[in-house]
């Protein structure tokens, strides 16, 4: 089945489709940004674990072993993967003469097993009919209004204003006027880097700053508190030409004002023509015309020669209301690469033709003249049909090292990341490149420390001290420049400060307890570290490295707590969104972790009284109370009970125990999950699991026990696998009071003689 949800800005049709994925078993979404597939792999992780969620763009991959989801950029999508859902995003991107042919080609052959959703501009509508006539069309009006305000000055700008031009020199000096103005503004420019344009956007949404320039990079993939948009121009240098933006262009962009229900505006600033009362009509009402043909490019190609190649790239589509792709950079690169003799040269094979085409897709984010480019994909590709068949590690290594340096002003951080960016991809291909994993940390650690150093500079150069918010002071942000050295704002650290420094160190909280004051550096680390540095403490809280930094509160149920951050106070808005993502992505594959010994028993098919068991054993964490549970318990099948014992059930009459869920580490987020669920007044001590038995607190919910491996018998919780394999026979010997039959059940459960008669009275009560 084929929707496609087709509608204006803010209409939530991202929001639905991600619910909507998360609704199958599996699913793939392609979004047109990298940054904006970040975002929604963040969001999906937090909802359903990393374990389950792959991100696949052109410069990051994080696939685990198994994922269900797939979040990628519409150009790495991987289309031959059967899913049950698959979902395009913003697909009026097929009528774009640069990247359209991919988005056409992945809504002509892209599909889900059980539902395919198609996201965009209304529009689409007429060439959706046309080519996909199975297709439903569901329209979506704009959750809020949007509404033209005329001309606005510079210096009369009301807070929560995005103001928007098309080159980043009108960028840098309208952001250089609006801190003379106002204080400053956050910078967004398509050629930051994601981790850069992150910071640029959390500074902003947390009110550091009450303005942000920038350039129509904040059309598509970013969800802004703006209230308004104020176009500086309306024409752009598109690549080929200086034009004058369409009617559709300035809706993107001017979308962005106004949020789910609130209402948003758009201006042009003072000394920019006003816009025509037509046009201003058609942005309001989101009415332009319908788009009648989608760029096309054959990716059934053959490689036996790079003439043959370029034919199939030639080639002409079949079906009406398609174009051929009039330019595109990697048929050109080819074009010039397959001329060279010492390229054909080494063409042998089919095979060395396929690798040409593929390194001449290797993208310039450096937006040079396509020959240095050229020059470039030339050097690569000779490294690839060298002796070893992979980049030498020498040379790779001279070019990164070429690039590690955070140094310099903002045009040269710009250009390096740029550069960086394009080794990143490269790396990624990892048939490419020996020990592929080490030299994609590298470039990953030199592009954020690059990234960094850029936001450093942006925020130096076009934010005044004085106009920080309350949110987050600046001096956390550690400037650079002549202004570095600048006084803070009254209650404020300076930088230059002897003992500002100390800022950033782990200090102890007191005796025995963890650390709760962390650096840029050590927040960033956690950010982006692997799954083996996280752990519950004993504590019960969240821990990287041995050190707190989020508590589990109540949630949803037992299973589903939340995340609340614990000694990250200092940190900005966007640090503090990606920690809370991190910590709710660990809990979510800890849980699942948890409870992966039981995961392979809830099949189809099962009676009703084997479900409930499994209910009880899942919400139990492990371990079932067999005294009220006795019926369900002894009705269950010999074949179920087998299933049971291999997946390393222990069954009896009185208990039931995962014994893989009463390791040490189990029973510490057992307990905090019991914790984040009830609130008692006081944290229960987590017993390490080797207790045979426990002495029961009165003050204490008796369920705690069964949630941490025990079952309350009597005055004492026994461990619940003792109890599951409790042999009948002596049971009703001590029930029935024979002397030796008692001594012996208590000394195997660990309980003193006192108490003894106590537990096997509670053991027969449920006889």
């Amino acid at each position: 089945m084929i929707t496609a949800l087709l509608g204006p800005t803010n209409t939530g049709k991202t929001h639905r489709a991600v619910e909507r994925m998360l609704e199958h078993q599996s699913g793939i979404i392609g979004l047109p940004l990298r940054l904006l597939a970040r975002e929604v792999y963040d969001r999906v992780s937090a909802a359903v674990g990393e374990r389950a969620v792959a991100l696949v763009t052109g410069e990051e991959k994080r696939v685990p072993p198994h994922p269900r989801y797939w979040v990628c950029t519409v150009e790495s999508m991987p289309v031959t993967l059967d899913v049950d859902f698959v979902a395009i995003d913003e697909v009026q991107l097929a009528a774009n003469a640069q990247r359209g042919h991919t988005f056409t080609q992945r809504l002509l052959g892209a599909r889900g097993r059980k539902e395919t959703w198609l996201l965009g501009s209304q529009t689409m509508a007429p060439m959706v009919e046309a080519l996909l006539p199975t297709a439903t069309i569901v329209r979506h009006p704009r959750f809020s209004q949007l509404t033209y305000l005329g001309t606005l000055s510079l210096g009369a700008l009301p807070p929560r204003t995005a103001v928007v031009a098309f080159s980043v020199a009108d960028v840098y000096e309208l952001a250089e006027r609006m801190r003379q103005r106002h204080g400053g503004a956050a910078v967004v420019t398509g050629a930051l880097s994601p981790r850069t344009r992150n910071a640029q956007v959390a500074m902003y949404q947390a009110g550091e700053v009450q303005y942000m320039v920038a350039t129509d990079a904040i059309g598509m993939g970013l969800n802004l508190d703006v209230d308004r948009v104020v176009f500086a121009g309306r024409t752009k240098f598109d690549g080929t030409e200086v034009r004058t933006l369409e009617a559709p262009e300035l809706a993107q962009i001017a979308g962005r004002a106004g949020r789910y229900t609130a209402d948003g505006g758009f201006a042009t600033l003072k000394g920019i023509p006003e816009l025509g009362p037509r046009l201003v009509a058609d942005i309001e009402n989101h009415e332009f015309p319908a788009i009648t043909q989608w760029v096309w490019r054959n990716d059934d190609l053959e490689f036996s020669s790079v003439e043959v190649l370029l034919a199939g790239l030639r080639a002409r589509p079949r079906l009406g209301g398609l174009r051929v792709v009039e330019h595109a950079d990697d048929h050109d690169a080819l074009v010039q690469l397959g001329r060279r003799p010492e390229i054909r040269a080494r063409l042998r094979s089919p095979a060395d033709v396929a690798l040409l085409w593929e390194v001449c897709r290797v993208p310039d984010f450096r937006k040079l003249m396509l020959e240095s480019h050229v020059e470039f994909l030339a050097a690569l590709f000779d490294q690839l049909t060298g002796p070893t068949g992979r980049i030498d590690s020498d040379w790779i290594g001279t070019r990164l090292g070429r690039l590690d340096s955070d140094e310099g002003d903002i045009d040269a951080l710009t250009a390096r990341i740029a550069f960086i960016r394009t080794w990143t991809y490269i790396t990624h291909h990892e048939d490419w490149v020996p020990d592929a994993l080490a030299w994609q940390e590298r470039a990953r650690a030199i592009e954020d420390r690059c990234s960094d150093a850029l936001h450093e500079r942006l925020t130096a150069r076009f934010v005044s001290r004085d106009a920080i918010g309350p949110a987050r002071p600046l001096a956390k942000r550690r400037p650079v420049g002549r202004n570095a050295s600048a006084t803070a704002k009254a209650g404020q650290l300076d930088l230059d400060h002897p003992f500002a420094g100390l800022r950033t160190l782990a200090v102890p909280a007191g005796p025995g307890s963890e650390p709760t004051v962390r650096g840029d550096e050590w927040i960033e680390r956690m950010i982006d570290a692997g799954h083996d540095g996280f752990a519950v403490l004993d504590s019960g809280h969240l821990g990287y490295q041995g050190q707190r930094f989020a508590a589990l509160v109540r949630g949803p149920d037992i299973l589903h707590p939340e995340c609340k951050l614990v000694g990250l106070d200092d940190h900005g808005a966007g640090a503090l969104s990606r920690a809370a993502r991190r910590a709710r992505a660990w809990l979510r594959d800890a849980v699942a972790e948890l409870l992966e010994p039981l995961g392979g028993l809830a099949t189809e098919g099962l009676s009703g009284g084997a479900r409930g068991v499994l209910y009880q054993l899942e919400r139990g964490l492990g371990t079932l109370d067999g005294h009220g549970s006795r019926p369900q318990i002894e009705a269950l099948s010999p074949a179920f009970l087998e299933r049971l014992a291999a997946a390393g059930v222990v069954v009896g009459r009185q208990a039931l125990q995962v014994r893989a869920m009463a390791t040490p580490e189990a029973l510490r987020l057992r307990a905090a999950l019991w914790v984040a669920a009830h609130e008692p007044q006081a944290r229960p001590a987590v017993p390490d699991g080797r207790s045979v038995s426990l002495a029961i607190d009165a003050d204490l919910d008796p369920s705690y026990y069964v949630h941490v491996g025990y079952v309350v018998r009597g005055p004492r919780a026994i461990r619940g696998d003792l109890l599951a394999a409790l042999d009948e026979a002596t049971l009703a010997a001590a029930i029935r009071g024979e002397p030796r039959a008692i001594a012996g059940l208590g000394a195997r459960l660990g309980v003193r003689r006192r108490d003894v008669g106590a537990v096997v009275a509670a053991l027969g009560a449920g006889v």
